[in-house]
């Protein structure tokens, strides 16, 4: 099994600390070790990290290389520009398959959270036998504990199997990130699961798959493979990139593919998708305050602060994030917190280049 972790995004929520050429999954945000860090960590051992390959941008290579001195080099690879996530898969499948063209890949993006890593390893352990046995397109879901709004759902059919204690069903359909009401309405309805964004295929299944429902990036991919390890190797994926759709895998293939699992999760997973989903992982003061730093506060209750390098004074705020990065501050409403990337909107509108 071969590990592809996607390290492409933004992560606009988590700005100020957030930067285009040093984005979330760069960050340590808990613990010692970034995300990308704990991302590779805890694949070991079922999968090393010399079976490990990274996508990313330019911007962020080298800083990437030099966070996982243990993932080869030429395993870090870089797209000429975001094109979505269903061209960076298909792009990591073509290096793959040099490797071992009937290898099973794991796709696994690079800033999620997840507790339980006996539990994760026989998931994927358990993913992998049935994409290797049958063909087809597994993907991890997590029963939900919440009306999220911030993460995709996956509607669970008929259960199919159980293995070694996991349930595995038939995909009825996907759902994008929904509003309040709707995803109170697939809470109570018990069939749906998170999107975890962990999937598992085949590398010639999910090659098969981009050529059927995405005919157009396959192409552009074919034109790549035909010079990988040329001098034109650069030349040509530059080329393409510049015409490729850009698509998501979800939308462009797994809501179109006919034979897709989902396999319930009995690990913890998170995936970070805002400065309040931090302040809930941290432990609390008495005043349940999360603080990073030094910092004074009176007669303020759920805040959280993060500002290692200067002192934050609070007076009588609840439920107010504080970020500062010394060039930068934010402060919003911890229910506000989703919202945060429209200031890296404004930034961009403003030209604010210095702040992106």
């Amino acid at each position: 099994m071969l590990a592809l972790i996607m390290a492409g995004g933004l992560g606009t929520r988590f700005w100020p600390k957030s930067r285009q050429d040093h984005p979330k999954h760069l960050l340590r945000v808990l613990g010692k070790k970034t995300l990308i860090q704990n991302t590779v960590s805890r694949l070991n051992p079922l999968i090393s990290p010399e079976q490990t390959f990274v996508v990313s941008t330019d911007s962020q290579l080298e800083k990437i290389r030099a966070q996982l001195p243990g993932v080869p080099a030429g395993n870090v690879i870089a797209e000429p520009m975001g094109k979505n996530t269903a061209p960076c898969i298909g792009l990591a499948a073509l290096y793959m398959q040099r490797i071992d063209p009937d290898a099973v890949m794991v796709v696994l993006p690079a800033d999620h959270i997840v507790d339980g890593r006996k539990l994760f390893h026989k998931t994927l352990q358990v993913a992998r036998k049935v994409a290797a046995e049958t063909d087809c397109i597994v993907t991890i879901g997590v029963e939900p504990d919440y009306p999220s709004t911030g993460y995709g759902y996956i509607q669970s059919e008929t259960e199919v199997d159980c293995i070694d204690g996991l349930s595995l069903y038939t995909v009825k359909t996907f759902a994008e990130k929904p509003n309040l009401a709707t995803a109170q309405r697939f809470l109570q309805s018990g069939d749906f699961l998170w999107n975890s964004g962990i999937f598992i295929w085949k590398i010639k299944t999910i090659l098969a798959e981009i050529e059927e429902h995405l005919p157009q990036v396959h192409d552009g991919l074919m034109e790549i493979k035909a010079v990988l390890g040329t001098a034109k190797e650069e030349s040509t994926k530059n080329r393409v990139y510049r015409q490729i759709r850009s698509v998501s895998i979800d939308y462009g293939v797994m809501e179109a593919a006919k034979n897709v699992k989902v396999l319930k999760a009995k690990f913890g997973w998170n995936d970070l998708g805002s400065w309040d989903q931090i302040y809930k992982l941290h432990e609390k003061d008495e005043n349940d305050n999360v603080l990073v730093g030094d910092h004074l506060v009176t007669d303020s209750r759920g805040c959280f602060v993060d500002a290692e390098d200067r002192s934050v004074a609070l007076v009588g705020l609840d439920n107010v994030i504080v970020v500062d990065t010394g060039d930068a501050v934010l402060v919003c409403s911890r229910d506000q917190a989703q919202n945060v990337k429209s200031i890296v909107d404004l930034a961009r509108r403003k030209k604010k280049k210095d702040l992106l």
